[in-house]
C-alpha cells in the first residue's frame, strides 16, 4: 500500500473516531441528552457534572482512547516510533512529523466539530492529551508534564476550565524543556536550542495550536471566571448552555 493511501487512510479515520460522542452516548445510555443538561457541552466535565464521577471518568478514558488509538496506529504502521527523544530528527522526516501531526488533530478536531453531532462537540482537552499522548516519545512526556499542571491546577482553583487551560498553555514549555533542552554533559548554547527547535519546529508547533484551540474553546468560560460564575468541582449542577 502506498504512503499517501495509508496516510489518507488514517486521517479520516481518525477524524471519524474522534467524532464519535461518547458523552452523549453515556447520557442516553442513562436516558438523558447531556446537551440539555448542565453546560451542554458533550465532554466529560459535563457528563461527570450530570451524571456524576465514575459516569465522568469513563467518559475521559473513552474520549482519551479515540484520540491516542489513531496516533497510536500511525506511529505502528508507519513506523515511526523512536527510543530517545533526541532521535526524532534523524528518525522521522519532518514530513512524516506533520502527517503523524496531522492525525492528531484530526482525532481532536473529530470531537470538536463531530461528524454525527452536525459538526458541534466537545473542548477536546481529552482527546487532545490522548492524541499526543500516543506520538511517542516525542509528545509522550510533554503531555504527562501538562498532565502535572492539569492535576494541581485542580486542586488549587477547583475549576476544570482553569486546570485545561492551563495545562494546555503549558504544553509548548514542556516540550521545549523535556525535548529541546540539553542533555547532561552537554553545554547550554544558543546555537544547539535553534539547531533542536528547527529540527522539531513541526511539534512546536502542533503543541502551540492546541494551546491556542483549547483556550478558544474555553471562551465561554473565561467569561464566567471574569464574572465570578464559573462552577468549581463540588458545586451544584450549571444550568447555563454557552
Amino acid at each position: 500500500m502506498s504512503d499517501p493511501v495509508k496516510w489518507t487512510i488514517l486521517v479520516v479515520g481518525a477524524y471519524l473516531i474522534g467524532s464519535i460522542p461518547f458523552a452523549l452516548l453515556i447520557g442516553r445510555a442513562r436516558g438523558i441528552d447531556i446537551r440539555k443538561h448542565g453546560s451542554g457541552n458533550v465532554g466529560a466535565s459535563n457528563v461527570g457534572r450530570v451524571l456524576g464521577r465514575k459516569y465522568g471518568m469513563m467518559c475521559f478514558a473513552l474520549d482519551v482512547c479515540k484520540g491516542l488509538g489513531p496516533t497510536v496506529l500511525a506511529g505502528l504502521w508507519c513506523g515511526l516510533f523512536a527510543s530517545d527523544l533526541r532521535d526524532s530528527a534523524p528518525v522521522i522526516s519532518t514530513t512524516q512529523m506533520l502527517l503523524w501531526i496531522t492525525v492528531a488533530f484530526a482525532a481532536i478536531i473529530g470531537h470538536t466539530n463531530s461528524a454525527y453531532l452536525g459538526f458541534k462537540g466537545g473542548k477536546g482537552v481529552a482527546t487532545g492529551f490522548g492524541s499526543l499522548l500516543g506520538i511517542y516519545p516525542h509528545l509522550t512526556w510533554p503531555i504527562l508534564g501538562a498532565l502535572v499542571v492539569w492535576i494541581g491546577a485542580v486542586k488549587l482553583w477547583r475549576m476544570i476550565s482553569v486546570a485545561s487551560m492551563l495545562a494546555a498553555i503549558s504544553l509548548p514549555l514542556w516540550f521545549l524543556l523535556i525535548s529541546i533542552a540539553p542533555s547532561s554533559g552537554e553545554t547550554v548554547g544558543a546555537g544547539s536550542f535553534v539547531d533542536g527547535l528547527t529540527a522539531r519546529w513541526p511539534f512546536v508547533l502542533v503543541t502551540a495550536m492546541l494551546a491556542i484551540l483549547v483556550i478558544w474553546k474555553h471562551r465561554s468560560n473565561i467569561q464566567r471566571i471574569r464574572a465570578g460564575t464559573e462552577t468549581r468541582i463540588g458545586q451544584a449542577t450549571p444550568t447555563d448552555k454557552s
